[in-house]
Parts: C-alpha cells; structure tokens; sequence
C-alpha cells in the first residue's frame, strides 16, 4: 500500500514504513523521518538514503526513487555514482581560487628569484596599487581580457612602464594557474597576438627614460666636492663612482668579500642583477676609503648604516640631494663611466662592459672567453680613478691620451 501525505505526517512510532517499490519512511527512536529505497544489486541488499522528509516531501522521494531506479536498470549503482557526483563537486568547490590567492601563492613560489629586497616588494606593491581592488576577488579561472584590460586601460597611457610591468605580472600568474589546472585557456593577459590589438604599443605612447647621469668631464670637479663631506654615505657614493658598481651591490657589501692585499672586492651572485660571482678590483683610491671606514663590532657591512645593518638603497641619492644634484643619479655614474671609457680611452669594448659586470657577446663568444679579464680592468680602474682625481687646471686635465690597452 503507497503511503499518503497525512500517514507521513502522522506516523509516530519508530520502523520503516514502505511506499513500494522499495521506497520506505523510516521513523527514529528519537521521531526523526527520512527516507530509504532498498534495492538488490549483484544478489545484495543496499539501503539509500534519500533525505529527510523536513526537506524531501513524499512526492520528491518518490522522484529520487525513480531516478535511482532508473539508474540501476541502465546497470549503475546509484550509491556510487553520488558519491562519485559528490567528490567531483567538492575537487571543483577546492578549485576556486581568487586572482589574489593564486598571486600571493606564485610570489610565495617564486621568492628566491628576486635578488634584492626592493624588486620583491615591488611585485607585490604594484598588484596591491593596480590589481587587486579591480580584479583581487574574482576565481582566477574567470579572468578573462575584459578582467585584464580593467586594470590596464586606466594607466597605460599616463604610466605606460608601470602599466606593462602590471601586465607581466599577470600573464605570469594566470600561466602558474594554468599548470595548477585553476584555469584553462589562452592567457588573456599575453600581449603578442592578443593585447597587442587592443592597447597602443608602448612605444608610441612613452620612450624609454634612462637615468640621469653627469657628463665624464666634470667626474672631476664633482670628485672634489664630493670628498669634502663627510659621512659614510658620501663615502659609500665616492667608492660606487670608482668601481662602477651598481648601489645594491656596494649598500650590500660585507668585509668577508673584500681582500685589501689582492685589492679585489668578490660580490657574490646572489647580490648581482645576472646572477653570477663577479671580482671587482680595487684601485688605491678605493682601497684608501675601505681602509678610512669606522667598523662595529658584530656589524660585518663596510658602510655601515645609523641603524644596526648596512646603509639603505637611498642613502646615496640623499647625499646628491644635499650637494644639490637632482639632475643626477647614483645609477648614472655607470654611464658616466662607460661614456669616460668610449671617448677616451682605448681599451676594448669587452673589457669596458665586463668592468660593468654586463653580459659579454653572444653564447658563443661566452663559452671561449672563460676569464673575468681582471689584470686589464685593473688597468682601466686604475686610469679611471686617476681622472676622477684630476684637479682643475692640471696638466693635460681637458685632454685623455688615448693609449693602446689590448
């Protein structure tokens, strides 16, 4: 006999109380209802619950009752395929990540390949700026370019470096939750065949800014202004200008990498933009303010900090902002450099550019030229820190020999 609404209702005592088919009301001790069909599969009696009745009524049983019955005369056993149904829905449900999470796990990934402090926090400082308040929230596997170009369209124009450098980020995040499976598809965030057909190429909107820099003839008369102060960053900014380096590597440097008696200075790779040990050497010049520097115990910087620590990447541009230098750059002072050693000098380019620590030729002329070539740039750094000592008026002050250095 099929049970009615107004038995289901009014059913009280405990047991199962069947509809047909297999279809049963079971009652609890404690008169919770819910619903159970039974049914034989391979020659063994299953029981499947069905819900209960506060949220499945009679006629929804019955449907379900189909359904699984349905499904066992197609040969499926409809407990498994439930439990199949739900662990698919749960690996979705763990599946929906934010644009935000899925950037934060990437920059967790992918730490190490930052060598500096200031580049690491720059990544994460631009997405929190640009990204995040426009995009942050939505599942990484919906951004698509609509989602993209909301970010981007409002700054390309006005901060067209930045705005790339936002781009980039991006398209590298949604390529790491692609290989995570997070997402699927093309990468709305490529510029080559994608973006390129909706933004102005950068280089028609902003040409490439290079850092200001003084020119080679008055290193000299900077020089000596610059030695009347006093202070470890003036010193710090004098021994950058000699040795060419570049700021993080000299803020960086520790007494355990300088050899004052092979006057070589060893910054290790993980200190430069290249990733390689690079040997600096050390002209008299340099190796008198090495020696001319306070020490502190326990403090194993060279140019020590008011801080416990070293001295901050901007300690140098104050020192220009105090002589009154904001047409200048401490990055500049490596043009400075090179331009001294192109127009007045005649030592090789390839010496030039290693004294620079730059990448030197193609991989061919890489793997044949193994040396650092240091007996020559410490030559160069020898002439160069003699003109950068050069007095007004001295002779031969307005004009470089130009003498064969190969």
């Amino acid at each position: 006999m099929a049970l009615s609404a107004r038995q289901v209702d009014t059913l009280k005592g405990p047991g199962r109380y069947g509809d047909g088919q297999g279809l049963c009301l079971q009652i609890t001790p404690s008169g919770a209802k819910s619903w159970l069909l039974r049914f034989e599969r391979n020659g063994r009696e299953r029981w499947m619950g069905l819900g209960p009745l506060h949220t499945v009524s009679l006629k929804d049983a019955r449907q379900r009752a189909r359904k699984a019955r349905q499904q066992l005369l197609d040969g499926v056993d409809p407990i498994e395929a439930r439990r199949s149904e739900r662990t698919k829905a749960a690996l979705e449900t763990s599946k929906v990540v934010t644009f935000q999470e899925a950037a934060r796990a990437y920059f967790d990934a992918h730490q190490a390949k930052w060598r500096n402090a200031k580049h690491r926090n720059q990544f994460i400082s631009t997405l929190k700026d640009y990204v995040f308040p426009k995009i942050g929230k939505l599942a990484v596997a919906d951004i698509d370019i609509g989602s993209v170009l909301s970010v981007l369209e409002p700054i390309w124009h006005t901060k067209t470096e930045t705005a790339n450098r936002v781009r980039s980020r991006i398209e590298a995040i949604l390529d790491w939750a692609t290989v995570r499976k997070l997402r699927s598809g093309d990468n709305p965030a490529r510029w080559k065949g994608n973006l390129q057909h909706v933004l102005p190429a950068r280089g028609r909107l902003a040409k490439p800014q290079h850092h200001a820099a003084l020119p080679y003839a008055e290193i000299p008369a900077f020089m000596a202004f610059l030695r009347k102060r006093d202070g470890v960053s003036a010193r710090a900014l004098e021994f950058v200008i000699l040795t060419a380096a570049r700021t993080g590597e000299v803020v960086g440097a520790q007494w355990d990498e300088i050899d004052l008696t092979t006057r070589t200075w060893v910054v290790p790779g993980n200190r430069m933009k290249a990733g390689r040990e690079h040997r600096v050497p050390l002209s008299d010049e340099a190796a008198k303010i090495l020696k001319a520097l306070p020490r502190e115990k326990n403090n194993p910087y060279v140019f020590i900090g008011p801080r416990a620590g070293g001295l901050s990447n901007m300690a140098m541009a104050a020192v220009l902002r105090r002589m009154d230098r904001v047409d200048i750059t401490v990055h500049g002072f490596r043009s400075t450099f090179r331009d001294w050693a192109a127009e007045s000098t005649a030592f090789p380019n390839h010496v030039v550019e290693m004294a620079l620590a730059h990448t030197v030729g193609n991989k061919v002329e890489a793997a044949y030229r193994r040396g650092d070539l240091l007996a020559k740039r410490q030559r160069l750094a020898a002439d160069w820190a003699k003109f950068c000592s050069r007095e007004r008026g001295e002779a031969g002050s307005s004009v470089i020999p130009i003498r064969s250095k190969s």
